[in-house]
Order: structure tokens, then sequence, then C-alpha cells
């Protein structure tokens, strides 16, 4: 009769237990690949999905017209005045360097507008002319915004999903074809947006008040 305290009968049982233990590994094992496979089908999904999304949405704005580009002579860069909203010092040429945060129809942040790589978020480098903005993006479609075209500026802390800090955000409104657009910018140094707040809203004031332009031209 072999008692349970035997150094064989305990060998065995620790045989066992490890038997159990190695063929419970191989079941964590399986559960686990299986639960990473289903969450990378899950994650492919989301991601086609959206795709397909974005797809359907350029789709739907195909009959915005093409991005104006930049003429040949854009004209001279304007000078930023001091003002009591911007804290630049002395006249310099208005130019931003920052990013691009995408474009929306006007007055509906979310709202996002992708046609023509309008959706796609980049640095920028802008500058105002005489003629209009000129949108230069690394990487990414450039545009230009005519004079005419135009519509003000403004401060304001999220465009196309993205939310910055109050004020954080130059937005820059202006017509393509019938629609009106936001186009939200970031400087790297935001003391810049004031200035050009300033600078669009003055120029569309005069170009849609008929007394100045006769004030002007009677001086």
């Amino acid at each position: 009769m072999t008692s349970v305290n035997h150094p064989v009968a305990g060998l065995a049982g620790f045989a066992g237990l490890a038997a159990e233990q190695k063929s419970q590994d191989v079941t964590d094992w399986a559960a686990r690949i299986g639960w990473v496979v289903g969450l990378l089908l899950v994650i492919a999904l989301v991601y086609w999905l959206m795709r397909e999304g974005w797809k359907w949405r350029g789709t739907l704005q195909g009959d915005l017209p093409e991005l104006p580009q930049a003429p040949s002579d854009s004209g001279d860069p304007q000078l930023a005045h001091p003002s009591p909203a911007t804290t630049l010092k002395g006249n310099k040429p208005l130019t931003l360097s920052g990013r691009y945060h995408g474009s929306t129809t006007a007055g509906q942040w979310l709202d996002r507008i992708v046609a023509h790589g309008l959706g796609t978020r980049s640095r920028v480098e802008l500058t105002l002319t005489d003629q209009g903005v000129s949108v230069v993006r690394p990487g990414a479609r450039d545009f230009f915004i005519p004079a005419a075209q135009l519509r003000g500026a403004r401060l304001d802390k999220g465009i196309a999903g993205k939310v910055l800090a109050e004020g954080g955000l130059l937005v820059i409104t202006w017509q393509l074809g019938e629609k009106l657009i936001d186009s939200g910018f970031r400087s790297d140094h935001a003391a810049e947006h004031p200035a050009w707040v300033d600078a669009l809203t003055t120029s569309d004031s005069d170009q849609n008040n008929p007394s100045n332009q006769t004030e002007g031209a009677e001086r």
C-alpha cells in the first residue's frame, strides 16, 4: 500500500500539475491571439468606413470649382500696421508660418470640406498681398484666395473637429464658386493672428463700402 506521502506519489502529482499548467498556458495564448486578430479586424473596418465616408463626402462636394492658383505676379506683400489689437512692432510684410487645420462650410465648424485636398491638414505658409492670400502647403496642395473672394477673418477656437485654446485659431472666410468657406490656420506665433484679422477685415470693408472708394477717388 502506497502512502500519499511517498516521494513517487509526490513527483507524479507535481508532473500532473505541470502538465495542466502547460495546457492552460496554450489555451490562454490561443485566446489572446484571437482577441488581437479580432481587434485588428475591427480597427481595419473602422479605418475602411472612415475612408469610404471621406470619399463619399468628396463626391458630394464635387460641384465645387477648382481651387484658384496664385498668379505669376501676385503683388507685393502687404504691411502689418501696429494697432491696439496687435502686438506686432513696426511695419513688416504680413506673412504667417504655422499649420492648416482644415476648411468647413462657413459658420458650421464640423461640416468639413474635403474636395480638392482642402481636408488635408498640413504645415502652411501664408502671405497676404494686394491680390489675395497665398496658401503654400508643403506635402499638400497649394491654393490662392483672390482678394475679390475674401469675406473677412476672425479669431476662433475650433474648426473641422480640431479644438484649440480660445482665440488660438485664425479663421479666414472666403468664397469658392457659390459656397462660403471657413479655413482655419494656426500660426507658430499666435500673437500674429490679430494683425491678419485687422488686415482682412479692413480690406473686406473697403471692398464692400462704395463710399470709401468714392472718397478715395475724389481725393
